[in-house]
């Protein structure tokens, strides 16, 4: 077995499965550190893995998101970037995916859970993409929940942010199984299981093919959704206040303007 360990992120690989451990609790919020770790963690086993679950700490949350602060003018750029090439590593991986949810899994966190081949999550689950309400849009998101559930439930779930159930997210289509509360390490690998029955080789091709469908350029439309993101949405006044008031704790005044230059 082979491990690859720090403060916020814990990842190891043995006989073929990696595990990786988001770790800040309570709610496992993803700051750019982290981002750090997480990056690092993947590059350290995913040459040699076979598949990959992803999990969170505790019980409250596989991940309420990514750091409110880090979405400040100053520090966006380098989060995005540093979030983002995390996808593209797990896109780019030829090992199966597996997201394992219990708690919240709201923000960048239902991003980074959702864009897994498979989600097992607990009955007590939920998820939601709540950047509207600080005046921002989910890039990821943007790019992965169409394909997933569809425009209808895509434009419900990023216009409105409002929070689903783990039965509510399997009918659109973001769950593959629901398990017990108590059950989720069990529901894994069950999952594992049934997939180390079948060929690495064409399963490697099978979902690589698939994740292809229909001309799916995630690279391509990942950086259009990041160009909107900084030069785009960020010059608003719109996203900075929603972003402020968020930090202050009140509730924001839109103005539909222009940031000031």
């Amino acid at each position: 077995m082979s491990s690859a360990s720090t403060a916020t992120v814990h990842a190891t690989v043995e006989n073929g499965v990696a595990r990786v451990l988001l770790d800040r609790p309570p709610l496992n919020i993803i700051d750019i550190p982290m981002m750090q770790a997480l990056g690092a963690a993947l590059e350290s086993v995913l040459p040699g893995a076979k598949m990959l679950v992803m999990s969170g700490a505790g019980t409250r949350a596989f991940s309420a998101g990514v750091e409110v602060s880090d979405h400040l003018p100053e520090r966006v750029g380098e989060m995005l970037r540093t979030f983002h090439a995390i996808f593209r590593q797990i896109a780019g991986a030829k090992c199966l995916t597996i997201a394992a949810v219990q708690g919240h899994c709201l923000g960048g966190g239902c991003e980074l859970a959702t864009f897994c081949d498979f989600v097992v999550a607990t009955e007590s689950a939920t998820f939601g993409q709540p950047e509207i309400k600080l005046g921002c849009f989910p890039p990821v998101a943007m790019v992965t929940l169409p394909r997933l559930c569809g425009l209808r439930a895509s434009l419900d779930l990023i216009l409105t942010g409002r929070t689903i159930s783990a039965g509510e997210a399997q009918k659109i289509g973001l769950v593959t199984r629901i398990v017990a509360d108590n059950l989720l390490d069990d529901g894994v690998e069950s999952m594992l299981q049934e997939l180390r029955g079948l060929s690495p080789s064409v399963l490697e091709i099978t979902r690589r093919a698939l994740r292809g469908c229909g001309r799916f350029d995630f690279e391509r439309e990942l950086a259009e959704m990041e160009t909107l993101y900084l030069g785009g949405l960020m010059k608003t006044a719109d996203a900075a206040e929603g972003i402020r008031a968020f930090m202050e704790k009140r509730a924001p005044v839109w103005t539909g303007g222009l940031a000031p230059q």
